[in-house]
């Protein structure tokens, strides 16, 4: 009787520390999916950040251009083109 009772305690400390294990695992995951969560946060705002640096840094060829640099002519005047056949294209459309 006595090793079926040892056996018993036996089983029970193992399930006793595979809970324990469980919990560990369970703490850990949640960490990790705060983390992933917050990681994920800072690369939204970041790519956001770089979608508003891009936008400035044309902003900034264009006006360098616009004040004489010979850097970004061409690009200044193909957008000047592009935006002379858009008003062009409108005042056709009013037009009709």
């Amino acid at each position: 009787m006595s090793e079926i009772a040892e056996i018993i305690d036996t089983l029970e400390n193992r399930i006793e520390k595979l809970f324990g294990k469980i919990d560990a695992l369970e703490k850990n995951t949640q960490n990790l999916k705060q983390e992933l969560s917050q990681s994920a946060t800072i690369i939204q705002k970041q790519s956001n950040e770089i979608e508003v640096l891009k936008t400035q840094y044309e902003s900034l060829k264009m006006a360098n251009s616009l004040l004489g640099s010979d850097d970004n002519k061409r690009d200044t005047k193909l957008k000047i083109n592009s935006l002379i056949r858009e008003i062009d294209y409108c005042i056709a459309q009013l037009s009709d």
